[in-house]
């Protein structure tokens, strides 16, 4: 078992945020998470383990300047009073200290003690001699939080999507698998995580230079398949533990191939890795044949984007009532956006086809949206004559009409889209495909009330041949809101979600959808820099997640 890891590596895990200077008199903390997964307290997956590495957010945490990962090979190790902070948890009246890998005024990166029990407890941080109000801690056997470093790709008309990486090395090499160094079948992994449980065998603040094995039950999934793990425990460092394993022959070809594990009821964070035979650049097929590869995806990885996207879609709405709801619409959207790789929403992002993520939704930060000027926009589809799509409510850039109930036929069609151009975007025309039958989901009344011990079956009819469908959802409760979605290829008539994925939302009310593309592709126009063209069905129902 090969552990070397760069402390590049380790600080991707870590040094995740920027923290500003300014210190507050008094420290007060208003988050506790875990250091890998990020899972917002009140999720089900949100607690901490012993021997995992948490943060505690807030605001006087400790001295002000740029924060320094501590050595755990120093005399001592990782100290438990750091820059004028230090923690202290009491957990059914065991009080423990975890140890510090680095402070800010905003943010403490530590280890939580083997030693500390299983339970609901407290957390305080002194800084300075001031004590902060108790935090509450919630300490759990195991929840698994897995490294990872955002990626935002914007692949054909898609903006703002967060795709989060997993962080994993090469066995033998050490290397860091990457879009343009992909992992292949027959590789050994390494996949550095925290929070698999406690590690009394190890040190919570030294370098350790054999490590033990972590027994807790646990399974991991690669593309949605059970895999066997090689080693499941702690690495060198403190609060640093790793999976092993083979990536099996039938992985997944895919530059999103998703990655979790399971201990108990308990599921990590969903991270994606690119799989590729031969590893090197991944290749990631797209509705309609379209490919696209791992270095198409870095060159599109940039903060400001000027794109362009044209769509037509039936919704079917059916509410608490039973009510069904029709709608077909046609829209168009032109923009300059900045803040894009700050401003990324959600966690889900993309997936490779058979896999599932779960993810909870977190807004990013704000973007800065110019509209561009297209000129005239008409779509004519097959039963009738070109229909204008004026602007809407006066915004530049954004365009709209509401078809007549028979605009989108049972049968389908296809529906050209044609601009004059304008002042900012050139003249262009883009086609879109909606099969013949439509797409239908046959099953709806299965996603009323959900029980998330049981899975989530759907099933469905129509399509288009080498399309997909996308089948999503959201449960709600209190003042946490998780997501999950699923991406299968059209042809395979069903899909279960698995029970492990729903067990990520927490028990309250939401939605889910089921949206099939039948078309994705791209077109071109002068003055964007990408630009693409949709066309879908989608279904959604109201749903009791249980």
């Amino acid at each position: 078992m090969n552990q070397t890891i760069s402390t590049q590596i380790i600080a991707l895990g870590i040094l995740a945020c920027s923290f500003p200077s300014s210190v507050l008199a008094a420290p007060t903390v208003t988050q506790v998470l875990n250091n890998s997964s990020l899972t917002p307290r009140g999720l089900p997956n949100s607690g901490i383990a012993p021997s995992s590495i948490f943060i505690v957010r807030g605001s006087g945490l400790a001295d002000p300047g740029t924060p320094v990962l501590q050595d755990t090979q120093a005399p001592g190790g990782l100290p438990s009073t750091l820059n004028g902070a230090s923690i202290t948890v009491v957990v059914g009246g065991v009080t423990t200290h975890p140890p510090i890998y680095y402070t800010s005024p905003t943010q403490i990166a530590a280890v939580l003690p083997a030693t500390t029990p299983v339970g609901t407890g407290t957390l305080t941080v002194t800084y300075n001699g001031a004590i902060s109000a108790a935090a509450s801690i919630l300490v759990v056997p195991s929840a698994v939080g897995i490294n990872q470093y955002n990626q935002i790709p914007i692949p054909l008309g898609m903006f703002n999507t967060n795709v989060d990486v997993g962080v994993a090395t090469d066995n033998t090499t050490g290397e860091v698998l990457s879009f343009i160094n992909s992992g292949s079948p027959g590789q050994t992994i390494v996949v550095w995580v925290t929070g698999l449980g406690a590690d009394p065998a190890d040190s919570d603040n030294s370098y350790i230079a054999m490590p033990h094995a972590i027994n807790t039950p646990m399974q991991v999934y690669l593309g949605g398949a059970l895999i066997n793990v090689l080693y499941q425990g702690a690495s060198v460092y403190p609060g640093v533990d790793v999976i092993i394993f083979t990536i099996p022959p039938s992985a997944p070809n895919s530059c999103y191939v998703p990655f979790l594990a399971v201990t108990g009821t308990v599921v990590s964070n969903v991270v994606t890795f690119p799989i590729h035979p031969g590893g090197g650049t991944c290749v990631e097929p797209q509705t309609g044949g379209l490919t696209i590869t791992g270095d198409q995806i870095l060159k599109n990885t940039q903060d400001t984007y000027r794109g362009g996207s044209l769509g037509l879609i039936q919704t079917n709405t059916t509410n608490a009532k039973g009510i069904l709801t029709v709608t077909n619409n046609a829209s168009g959207g032109f923009a300059k956006i900045s803040g894009l790789l700050a401003g990324a929403v959600g966690r889900g992002g993309i997936i490779s086809p058979g896999g599932c993520s779960v993810y909870p939704i977190i807004g990013g930060g704000p973007l800065t949206i110019t509209g561009l000027d297209a000129g005239s926009i008409t779509v004519t589809g097959p039963t009738g004559p070109a229909v204008a799509m004026p602007t809407q409510l006066g915004i530049k850039g954004q365009y709209g009409a509401i078809l007549a109930a028979s605009g989108i036929p049972p049968s389908g069609g296809t529906f050209t889209f044609k601009g004059t151009g304008g002042a900012d975007v050139g003249a262009f025309t883009a086609t879109a495909i909606m099969s013949n039958p439509l797409f239908n989901w046959t099953n709806q009344s299965a996603a009323s009330t959900v029980d998330r011990t049981q899975g989530l079956t759907v099933t469905w009819t129509g399509g288009l041949a080498g399309t997909y469908v996308l089948l999503s959802g959201t449960s709600t409760s209190s003042s946490v809101t998780a997501g999950f979605s699923c991406r299968v290829a059209v042809e395979s008539g069903q899909f279960t979600v698995p029970a492990y994925i729903l067990l990520g939302l927490p028990a309250g009310s939401g939605g889910t959808s089921v949206q099939q593309q039948d078309t994705v592709s791209t077109f071109s126009a002068t003055g964007l820099d990408i630009a693409g063209v949709t066309g879908a069905i989608e279904f959604s129902v109201t749903t009791t997640y249980k």
